[in-house]
């Protein structure tokens, strides 16, 4: 579990967030939803520690990650995965070295063992055989896969994805969410997902978060969406005609 209390994020005289505190559960699907400018990505980058917040507290577990001096930082990081928004793989890299990169980086692990553990990864994401493909020859679907196998190969504790989804067609972005929502149940890894597609708030959204203006407006499950009297999520999820009226319908 990952929880933060009271944290709060400014930019100068910007006020990015506000006294947000809230846990992630594990073995679920955290999702962090909110309008362009809610401040998602800042809290996610906080969660990470890519940024500090300005006051407040992270902790994994028990431990507050801003407590933690550099060595203790990177033996956590090891226990992290992550999925970038553009799946961030290396160009020059074939699939396999890709996956392989965090074990050379972080492990002692001998060839073989890396080579048992990457072709698990791929075979976890339904892509075997393609070790010896470089991203460019691979679809922008399976390139997302790859860099769900790359985020897993260390068997992370926790797992996080920045709008996995983006730039993918609305069948392989069901696949990218179920998979998602498989491998945290399976491995009961605590994942959190910043993300705009409604069809993942309300397919795998065990727990969700949502952000107005830098503030922890709603929180609550994809089933308490259709029943829940708040207006700002209301009118967050059925933003568009088209979900306003299956929501209509969904209530008749």
């Amino acid at each position: 579990m990952i929880r933060v209390e009271n944290i709060d994020k400014s930019f100068g005289e910007l006020e990015v967030l506000r006294d947000i505190s809230v846990s992630f559960l594990r073995g679920k699907t955290n999702l962090i939803i909110g309008r362009s400018g809610a401040g998602k990505t800042v809290l996610l980058k906080i969660l990470i520690g890519l940024i500090h917040p300005t006051s407040g507290k992270v902790f994994y577990e028990d431990t507050n990650f801003y407590d933690l001096n550099k060595r203790q930082v990177r033996k956590l990081r090891m226990d992290v995965g992550m999925l970038f928004q553009s799946s961030a793989l290396f160009d020059s890299l074939t699939v396999d070295e890709n996956i392989r990169f965090p074990l050379d980086m972080f492990t002692k692990m001998t060839h073989k063992e890396k080579s048992i553990r990457v072709n698990y990864c791929l075979e976890r994401v339904n892509l075997e055989g393609i070790n010896n493909k470089y991203p460019s020859e691979v679809s922008g679907g399976m390139q997302k896969r790859v860099g769900i196998a790359r985020a897993i190969v260390m068997e992370p504790k926790y797992l996080f994805c920045d709008e996995p989804n983006s730039g993918l067609d609305p069948k392989t972005s069901i696949t990218i969410d179920k998979l998602i929502q498989e491998i945290t149940r399976e491995n009961n890894i605590t994942t959190i997902i910043n993300t705009h597609d409604m069809n993942s708030v309300m397919e795998i959204g065990e727990k969700i978060i949502l952000l107005e203006g830098g503030n922890l407006a709603w929180e609550g499950t994809s089933t308490e969406v259709l029943s829940e009297g708040n207006e700002l999520i209301q009118n967050f999820i059925f933003a568009s005609p088209f979900l306003q009226r299956l929501k209509n319908m969904a209530l008749k």
